[in-house]
């Protein structure tokens, strides 16, 4: 067998010298080489992996894909895997893998050998990011679930609405178990900052999963026994009828936790196996709205904030849900706030109270719509409207209405890109005169992942290579763009980020003003690619331009930013 140092210098990780060097340190500590060289910042810990899957002849495994992992968890202790940053993560009729770091272990692989007896135990090697990722999704996420449906837990939640007394609660869904383990659900999502919670009922298992920066986790697998008491718990928290399972319901739950005040908005919809819940989190203290710090570059920052200034029009905001409109309205109306102005909105729901402002709460089911809001919001001598979505003919030609006769209002659409709404609201029925007389502007924005200060790996890239992809740089001065080769990160993933490689996200934004150029062309009915390239060449920054800029500033990824544009 070679040994590990001759590896790292036949393969030019290191030099003779610096091994030398390391030896002296290792006989007077009590760390192994790999650790020392890692520490000293002369190899990564994946040249230590590589090197020692040639020194034993084990596979390196990059990402671990755990399959059948429940049957691993109930015979395997977290106390073990914790212990030994061991974890299997995969078993089928024959065999079971073990992910580890340190192939030199014999222990662990002898007490996996006599637990699984009649399987062939395969030991592979991980990054111990890895290995954490495998046993903080699972192992500990199982963990917490047991000890909740066994235990009584403090959670710090506080349940806003009396929902004791509620007369049609199941005996199930009432038991202390039941409510200890969804009032763990809801600590750990929000201490997570997670934005949704999925239950999934399927055939044989139920799945819990968090969307944390916009990814979906599976986190944990709570026994398929207490789905129906899990589901009719936060149905009874959301006060959803739990004797109707047929037909979709929506509903409502007010928390505090540690000093926030929490509204989840809760959906339920049958399913072949069982009502599936989707709960979405809003934190209606927490969040701060400043247009400076949502992520605008200093262009569209500049044209956006002019246009926001006029005093009637329309602003429309696009983009598909989930992709932060909301956030960009309230930091828009947030601006424009002040004792002279008279600002209302109708949403549905209203996700987050502004001091100073009007928000009236649309309730379609007695038909209060989006449209009858409008009217109504017209009679209370607004400056600035705010119209949650212009969904239907009726709202836009209201809202139409609402800006020629003096007010600044501001609206949504689900449109992929600036341009699209254009052609969105003619085929909604609304005249090319309407729209070229009151369109003031048009934002198009996405949110990209952040990533992990902790772990992001810089590599070099010719800055043709990213322009190749879309980057631009408009009302920049020259110096200011950058030329030759350019450091950017990519994502790898550490404890710190559950391994995502990501933490954290930002919005990136495409701004077109509706110019008198584009006027003229919308007039003329010219076809969307042509009102795009016009607004390319006035000076828009597109979404993938500003994606990659937010790469070329070590923001986000290049992946990433491919991803979500």
């Amino acid at each position: 067998m070679k040994k590990f140092g001759d590896i790292l210098v036949e393969d030019g990780l290191i030099e003779a010298e610096e091994l030398k060097k390391a030896l002296t340190l290792q006989k007077k500590s009590a760390y192994k080489l790999g650790q020392i060289l890692i520490k000293k910042g002369l190899v990564a810990e994946e040249d230590v992996l590589r090197a020692l899957s040639k020194q034993y002849d084990i596979q390196y495994v990059e990402k671990l894909e755990p399959h059948n992992i429940e049957e691993l968890i109930e015979k395997v202790s977290l106390k073990f895997v914790q212990k030994y940053r061991v974890v299997p993560y995969f078993i089928d009729s024959h065999e079971i893998r073990i992910a580890m770091t340190d192939p030199s272990l014999l222990h662990p692989l002898d007490e996996f050998r006599l637990l699984f007896s009649g399987y062939e135990v395969i030991p592979v090697l991980a990054r111990e990011g890895e290995i954490l990722r495998i046993i903080h999704s699972f192992y500990e996420a199982q963990s917490r679930v047991d000890e909740a449906t066994s235990l009584e837990m403090g959670t710090g939640l506080e349940i806003l609405d009396d929902i004791e007394d509620l007369q049609d609660s199941s005996e199930l869904a009432n038991q202390a178990p039941i409510i200890k383990l969804v009032n763990m659900v809801l600590s750990q999502a929000i201490n997570e900052k997670a934005s949704d919670i999925h239950f999934e009922p399927q055939e044989k298992e139920f799945f819990i999963r968090f969307r944390i920066d916009g990814i979906l986790h599976k986190m944990m697998t709570p026994p398929k026994s207490i789905q129906n008491g899990v589901i009719s718990r936060v149905k009874i928290m959301a006060n959803l009828n739990i004797a109707e399972n047929r037909l979709p319901q929506d509903g409502r739950i007010r928390l505090r936790f540690s000093g926030n005040d929490i509204d989840i908005r809760v959906s339920s919809l049958p399913t072949q196996h069982g009502e599936r819940l989707v709960l979405r989190l809003l934190n209606r203290t927490a969040s701060k709205y400043d247009l400076a710090t949502i992520g605008f570059d200093k262009h569209t920052y500049e044209q956006f904030v002019e246009t926001i200034n006029q005093t009637n029009g329309i602003v429309l905001i696009t983009g598909p849900t989930g992709s932060g409109k909301t956030t960009t309205l309230y930091a828009a109306l947030t601006r424009l706030n002040s004792p002279e102005r008279n600002i209302i909105t109708v949403e549905d729901p209203i996700e987050y109270q502004i001091e100073g402002i009007g928000q009236v709460q649309a309730r379609s089911k007695i038909g209060f719509t989006f449209a009858e809001g409008l009217r109504s919001i017209l009679r209370q001598d607004p400056d600035v409207i705010m119209v949650g979505e212009i969904r239907d003919e009726e709202t836009a030609r209201i809202a139409i209405q609402s800006s020629l006769t003096g007010h600044l209002v501001f609206s949504t659409l689900h449109t992929n890109d600036a341009p699209s709404a254009i052609t969105r609201l003619l085929d909604m029925g609304i005249e090319p005169f309407l729209v070229t007389s009151t369109c003031r502007g048009i934002m198009a924005q996405r949110l990209v992942r952040k990533l992990c200060q902790h772990c992001k790996k810089p590599r070099t890239v010719h800055v043709s290579e990213l322009m190749k992809l879309g980057l631009q740089y408009v009302g920049v001065k020259k110096t200011e763009i950058p030329t030759g080769k350019i450091k950017i990160f990519d994502s790898v993933g550490c404890k710190e980020c559950m391994n995502t490689g990501y933490r954290g996200r930002m919005g990136v934004y495409e701004f077109m003003p509706v110019t008198s150029k584009l006027r003229s062309m919308v007039l003329a009915r010219t076809p969307l690619d042509e009102l795009k390239n016009e607004a390319i060449s006035e000076g828009m920054v597109t979404l993938r331009n500003a994606a990659l800029r937010q790469v070329v500033q070590g923001v986000t990824s290049l992946d990433e930013a491919m991803r979500i544009t």
